[in-house]
């Protein structure tokens, strides 16, 4: 993509998603994503006035004179993206690449958050963490943002989602709220999900929501005969025979057993989760999502 065509790319979605966060998402974001509960902030000696309701009893049984807890307002969210950058996501047989429709829906939030002024970060993975943007305001941070997704060109192919919370973890101390832009497609033999333990941890000390990017062509095999496939993360490459009933009925109950699986556990830790294809306007999954919290 020369700089030319990046910059049209970056000011399309810039466009877009301007015109969707103002007149769709930036009530609903607000609504859904909050942040503005009451923090903890000292204990103080009583005045008068002061609600009983926040009497702290230990400290006040320990200085034999009363004390109350004082809270102030929680005024910012900072919102993390975590954007799957693997090959998979050049991946795409409709409008759009998987990675494409990822970016669109990153400025989305990016741009619903800035006009809610909350700090905006994000975080670039394949199987590592390829680039990290600590969380800031702004127009140009915004736009910042969407330049790298769209264009950055990761040194690695795979994908480790467990990698990419353990990293959210220990970057942001700080409870955020993180949204998990990938196709989820980090699995084992089994296919069952990669990054249990990781999201076990990250649950327990942020609000981590999952978008979850599929094309239907990876859903089930098109009947075309003997193809040689290749795999764009791992490289390995092998002939499959897709005019066997057989092979498309496996590779589809394959799919459909890593989808249930990661639902499951998505379930099980409350996350709350979307799916969106590559072929599907995510207005109204992100609005759906949106409703549900």
């Amino acid at each position: 993509m020369t700089a030319e065509e990046l910059i049209k790319k970056v000011r399309k979605i810039e466009i877009r998603t301007k015109a969707l966060s103002h007149q769709i998402f930036a009530g609903e974001y607000h609504s859904a994503f909050k942040g503005r509960g009451m923090a903890f902030s000292e204990v103080r000696e009583y005045q008068w006035g002061d609600d009983v309701r926040n009497m702290d009893w230990n400290v006040t049984a320990r200085m034999s004179a009363p004390y109350v807890k004082v809270f102030e307002e929680e005024r910012e969210l900072t919102v993390m993206l975590l954007v799957d950058i693997s090959r998979s996501g050049l991946f795409g047989t409709q409008v759009k690449t998987k990675r494409e429709q990822i970016a669109e829906i990153a400025a989305t939030l990016a741009f619903s958050a800035i006009l809610n002024n909350d700090k905006v970060g994000c975080m670039l993975f394949s199987d590592r963490v390829e680039k990290f943007i600590p969380p800031a305001k702004g127009r140009t941070h915004f736009l910042h943002i969407i330049r790298e997704i769209l264009e950055y060109q990761p040194a690695h192919d795979g994908t480790d989602i467990g990698e990419a919370l353990r990293y959210l973890t220990g970057a942001i101390k700080k409870k955020c709220t993180a949204f998990i832009l990938s196709d989820m497609l980090d699995v084992h033999a089994d296919a069952s999900p990669r990054y249990e333990d990781a999201l076990k941890v990250s649950v327990n000390r942020h609000d981590v929501s999952v978008i979850r990017i599929t094309d239907p062509r990876e859903k089930s095999l098109p009947n075309v005969g003997l193809v040689h496939a290749k795999d764009a993360e791992t490289g390995a490459s092998r002939w499959i025979d897709t005019g066997s009933r057989r092979t498309r009925n496996a590779y589809a109950q394959w799919f459909q057993t890593a989808t249930d699986q990661a639902d499951r556990l998505l379930l099980r830790y409350h996350v709350d989760h979307v799916d969106i294809g590559t072929d599907e306007d995510y207005v109204r999954s992100l609005m759906a999502l949106f409703h549900r919290r």
